[in-house]
């Protein structure tokens, strides 16, 4: 089990963030290994068994090192008390940024199969008959980019929609009407999601 140091008094914390201010690099690291406790402490909220305690602290403790590093003290309140929501930022950042990469979709793992039983993946949708080697570098650079632009601009409702709608996924090309009944939402308002995501791509993709 990891043991922490105890954490400064307020005169010390004091003493130290004066030194810090001034350009001291042990009052800095002082400060950063005398408050690792709160960074074992605001863990705690975000621990689950398939997260590793140890990344969580040292993401954590790349929070309170931006604390330190641009805390002010004229602002009359403790560094812990800052500290927390710069660990909490830090925390919170690493899991959107984990959620997101959950969600992607690789162009060349399997994603459904078709009438022969086939494996097929996203660039095998969008593939024609015989393109060219132009033609076919072009449709892939294309088809990265719309990966990339689902990402960026839909929220997870609209990816979730498109993603059940055209297969990609485990499961082939959904209705309009069976997403409705998995999502429990009405049918049109699955088509409102899937024409307003469609747009947001196509505008996107135009535009750029």
């Amino acid at each position: 089990m990891q043991t922490f140091q105890k954490p400064l008094t307020l005169e010390e914390e004091t003493k130290y963030l004066l030194a810090c201010k001034s350009g001291n690099e042990a009052a800095r690291s002082t400060l950063i290994e005398r408050n690792l406790r709160l960074v074992a402490h605001v863990v705690k909220k975000y621990q689950n068994p398939g997260e590793d305690p140890d990344d969580l602290i040292s993401i954590g403790t790349i929070g309170l090192i931006k604390a330190v590093s641009t805390f002010d003290p004229q602002r009359g309140r403790r560094l812990a008390t800052y500290a927390a929501k710069c660990i909490d930022n830090e925390l919170l950042m690493y899991f959107r940024t984990k959620k997101k990469t959950s969600r992607e979709v690789s162009l060349y793992e399997p994603i459904g199969i078709d009438k022969e039983g086939n494996e097929i993946n996203l660039l095998d949708i969008m593939e024609s008959d015989q393109p060219d080697s132009f033609e076919q570098y072009t449709q892939k650079q294309d088809i990265i980019r719309v990966g990339c632009l689902m990402k960026q601009l839909l929220d997870e409702r609209e990816y979730q929609v498109l993603c059940l709608r055209y297969g990609l996924g485990e499961k082939g090309e959904m209705t309009q009407r069976e997403i409705a009944q998995q999502l429990g939402i009405s049918r049109s308002y699955v088509s409102r999601i899937e024409k307003n995501a469609l747009a947001k791509l196509r505008d996107e993709f135009l535009s750029t």
